[in-house]
């Protein structure tokens, strides 16, 4: 089928929007434009990726620009464009939808000039709109007293990373003398070996500062928390996603790899190192986390460290002459990410759902799933189930795959490779155990405890919303081996082999080794598609024994509390008290604050025994913002108040720099 009428579509319906949004007119239908240009492309993307090996290219006829959605580029954008859909469906749940309009409208536009444009310039162009467009939708929300802080603290990060983008690019462009992208493996491969490696090191600080490497990870939680979980939607699936496409272009296309080549890959153990440091720390601070748009955010980039580590490993393999290794590490990475996106858009909109019924996004008791729709909990615990890798959702199956693929390190002949293969997969056994505590938490306290009741009910659509995305997350761990052949061409052309095959027998899915399969105990195998159906008949047994129960009587007790006598909602498990255990064993890490404020009473200030307000608060250190960040700001603000000379409107100062330049100039073009 042709491809542009759909893609015109979209662009046209995002368009339409974002200049509906400018006016301040039909946001309605503005909102509506967004989720059916989501709808276009998703249904391009179901016609085109199942066993096509073909992208989907079109010439967009703008200063000779191309743009061509590989089968990758595909699978990433479809799997976040249903969050999307449905979060621009909703709306975000602040008073002012002008703003936000507009700038989902930017993001989606910026996402899919990154995913498909093929050129150096248009894609810088396209980058920067997606950033500007997460932006935007934040301060358009004004959920936050000081938004601007956050947002301007991403910008900055993310602008160091498209400077690092653009010296890649400048780097890779010059050797070949060409901005096109398929011009930039010939250019890579000119290069000296140093070069390639600071190449890898621009692209890998570039692309990581979106996606929440260390140390830029450190904006996550701030911005997010700005805004509503409709922003955190689009930015944790589709702008995530789009980030790991162009760090997984780079690295895997462009970048030259010599397989059997003597060594390991120092740039997929650095890459390796780098994102499962990261996944520690973010799962760790994460846990820590007391609103639901914190915690969301900095599990998200906890995520995107995994995929980042999987695509190291594929580098590793792949330097190593394992290519069936190399495209399992990279199919993992894709599978991972797709789940994320699902369950995490869920989540997300879940939170909106608790904001909308209580009025604020805290982490906390209060009945929320006795008093919404049926829908709003299966689809938030299919979610939440998959977060935290549990039975048969999908995030269990990546995961699972995920330490089949560093299991695997063994095959690699240099020591430096096995050790970092071993030690990663420890990092993640790690990242994965708090990932668990976390959503355990999310759920247990924010959704599934009591105490006091809601104010408003859950709207109905929210509640349809979080119920629709919770079921394509179960759809993709059970349909898993359809999944998997979906990827099979695009791994084939990339990596020349048909490992992707290898990874399913029926329903079955087992790791890829190159080694014949054999399913009598040697390999080990899931079938999440049997484990819908199996896990269903053995709930009969508690079922069975909670209804043969009935004929005794049931006792029930309060809460111990210390031998107290208190209330249940008194002694409730909080989000603090949940976390404390972790916060205390991790305290290198943390570094917690615990502040208590007594406030006297107005009439008797110089009596300290008459109290009448304790205030307490609590907090978690971060690690980079104040030895790092700190400084660069203050460096910045002196190097500012040292240039307000420039401003100082004297017409000798602005001749004087005019001549400077000029001499500068001539000495230029004359040496």
């Amino acid at each position: 089928m042709s491809a542009e009428p759909l893609l015109v579509a979209a662009l046209a319906a995002w368009l339409v929007a974002a200049l509906l949004a400018l006016a301040g007119q039909a946001l309605a239908l503005a909102r509506a434009l967004l989720g059916l240009g989501c709808v276009a492309l998703l249904a391009l993307i179901a016609a085109t990726l199942p066993g096509g090996t073909e992208p989907i290219a079109t010439a967009l006829g703008i200063g000779g620009a191309v743009f061509l959605l590989s089968p990758t580029a595909q699978w990433l954008m479809g799997f976040g464009l249903v969050g999307a859909m449905l979060a621009t469906w909703l709306g975000t749940p602040a008073t002012r939808q002008r703003g936000w309009v507009f700038g989902a409208a930017a993001s989606l536009i910026g996402a899919l000039g990154v995913f498909g444009l093929q050129d150096a310039a248009s894609f810088l162009i396209a980058w920067e709109i997606m950033s500007l467009g997460g932006a935007v939708m934040i301060l358009g929300e004004s959920l936050a007293s000081e938004a601007g802080r956050p947002v301007l603290f991403m910008l900055a990060l993310l602008e160091a990373g498209a400077v690092a983008l653009l010296l890649a690019f400048i780097l890779l462009a010059q050797a070949e003398g060409s901005l096109s992208f398929d011009a930039f493996a010939g250019g890579a491969a000119a290069m000296p070996r140093t070069f390639q490696l600071l190449v890898g090191l621009l692209l890998l600080i570039g692309f990581g500062a979106k996606l929440g490497l260390l140390p830029f990870y450190e904006w996550f939680p701030d911005l997010y928390g700005a805004g509503s979980g409709a922003s955190g939607a689009l930015l944790s699936g589709i702008v995530l996603n789009a980030a790991f496409f162009g760090m997984s272009r780079g690295l895997i296309v462009w970048l030259p790899i010599v397989p059997s080549a003597p060594g390991a890959s120092v740039t997929g153990i650095f890459v390796v190192v780098v994102a499962v440091v990261s996944a520690i720390l973010t799962a760790l601070y994460a846990f820590q986390q007391d609103g639901w748009r914190e915690l969301l955010a900095l599990s998200s980039a906890e995520n995107g460290s995994i995929a980042v580590s999987l695509l190291g490993a594929a580098l590793m393999f792949r330097r190593e002459g394992l290519p069936d290794l190399a495209s399992l590490a990279w199919t993992v990475a894709l599978l991972h990410l797709a789940a994320h996106a699902l369950a995490k858009s869920t989540l997300f909109l879940a939170a909106d759902g608790v904001y909308r019924s209580c009025g604020d996004y805290r982490l906390m008791q209060r009945r929320v799933l006795r008093h919404a729709p049926w829908m709003f909990g299966v689809g938030a615990l299919f979610a939440a189930m998959s977060l935290a890798a549990m039975p048969p959702q999908a995030g269990f199956v990546s995961e699972w795959y995920l330490f089949q693929t560093f299991f695997q390190g063994f095959h690699l002949s240099s020591l430096a490779g096995r050790l970092t293969d071993a030690l990663a997969g420890a990092g993640l056994a790690l990242t994965a155990a708090v990932a668990f505590a976390t959503y355990v938490k999310a759920f247990g306290i924010g959704l599934l405890g009591g105490g006091e009741r809601p104010g408003r009910r859950m709207p109905l659509g929210n509640a349809l919303a979080v119920g629709v995305a919770g079921l394509f997350v179960l759809l993709l761990a059970v349909g898993m081996p359809l999944w998997l052949r979906a990827l099979e061409p695009a791994v084939a052309t990339l990596f020349g082999t048909a490992a992707v095959a290898k990874m399913h027998v029926g329903p079955l899915l087992v790791p890829a080794t190159g080694a014949p399969i054999r399913l009598n105990g040697t390999f080990a195998f899931i079938s999440p598609s049997l484990l819908v159906i199996v896990m269903p008949l053995l709930a009969l047994i508690p079922l069975a024994l909670l209804l043969a129960g009935r004929r005794f009587s049931v006792r029930r007790l309060p809460v111990w509390y210390g031998g107290r006598d208190q209330t249940p909602h008194r002694a409730a498990t909080t989000a603090l008290t949940f976390s404390n255990a972790l916060r205390t064993f991790y305290s290198f890490v943390y570094r917690p604050t615990a502040v208590t404020e007594h406030e006297l009473a107005d009439e008797a200030p110089s009596r300290p025994y008459f109290i009448r307000r304790l205030v307490f608060s609590h907090d978690v250190a971060p690690v980079f913002g104040p030895h790092l960040f700190a400084p660069l700001e203050r460096l910045v603000v002196v190097a500012a108040m040292r240039l307000r000379i420039i401003q100082s409107g004297s017409l000798n100062l602005y001749l004087s720099l005019i001549g400077a330049l000029l001499v500068i100039i001539l000495l230029t073009v004359l040496g």
